[in-house]
């Protein structure tokens, strides 16, 4: 890689590395510990839109010791009602969220704000010792509307939730594994590593398995959701395929 290529990747505010089966999206604004602003928003919306088209798995990083330390302060000064509305992060971390394939979401240092917030979007997190995941807007005169007052209740409980959100409590990395927002810890040297086996466990199965897995578990109407698609997955050549095989395997 040339001095040119260096100083472009470094410039990149997302790095995106894909693969047959899955996509890693690492978020590269150090100097702002990898906070989320507009351009960062067009770029994984256009990540959301290659992905609803081609699916894959997601694993998303950040650069340099940090996830995402949250939304950017100075648009966030600058944003008033019609913006709020618009909900611009809370858009793109939605269609993060209905992504076909899972996603990983790989934290190392900060998940604060909106960092957070897209964390809690991810289908699996884990992290290194030195996460720290906490929503403090209250103490910037705001609330966590792009995800967190929805899905932390569904992470880790009403009661927790409220106590996250109302205090700007931040966690360590075992007590966010302890309450369940974590599934994991490694070295931060080793944490790619492992969201990458996690992607090896999932891209071995029959991918439109997976994703229906995904849909059923995101579902609301059970168990009708379930069963259609189920029945869907009865008539594949890949379940007949790999039963078959399964059969043979264990053949006494």
């Amino acid at each position: 890689m040339g001095e040119d290529d260096t100083q472009e990747q470094h410039d990149e505010p997302l790095l995106i590395e894909r693969r047959d089966d899955r996509v890693v999206a690492t978020l590269n604004r150090p100097r702002v510990r990898n906070a989320i602003d507009q351009d960062l928003v067009d770029r994984l919306h256009a990540l959301c839109a290659e992905l609803e088209a081609s699916p894959r798995i997601l694993i998303i990083a950040g650069a340099g010791g940090v996830f995402a330390s949250g939304a950017d302060i100075r648009q966030m000064l600058q944003r008033r009602a019609p913006e709020a509305r618009a909900g611009i992060n809370t858009r793109v971390f939605m269609r993060i969220r209905e992504l076909p394939m899972p996603v990983i979401a790989a934290i190392d240092g900060y998940a604060l704000g909106g960092g957070a917030e897209l964390a809690f979007a991810a289908d699996l997190r884990i992290g290194s010792p030195q996460a720290k995941i906490g929503n403090p807007e209250t103490g910037l005169g705001i609330i966590a509307a792009a995800g967190a007052t929805w899905r932390l209740p569904a992470l880790v409980g009403e009661a927790r939730a409220a106590e996250l959100l109302y205090t700007g409590r931040i966690l360590s990395a075992d007590e966010a594994l302890e309450w369940g927002l974590l599934s994991a810890i490694h070295p931060s040297g080793e944490l790619l590593g492992a969201a990458h086996a996690l992607a090896d466990r999932i891209a071995v199965n029959d991918p439109l398995a997976v994703r229906h897995t995904k849909t059923a578990l995101r579902a609301a109407d059970h168990p009708a959701v379930d069963l259609e698609l189920q029945a869907e997955l009865f008539e594949s050549s890949e379940k007949m395929r790999r039963m078959t095989a399964f059969l043979n395997r264990h053949k006494r």
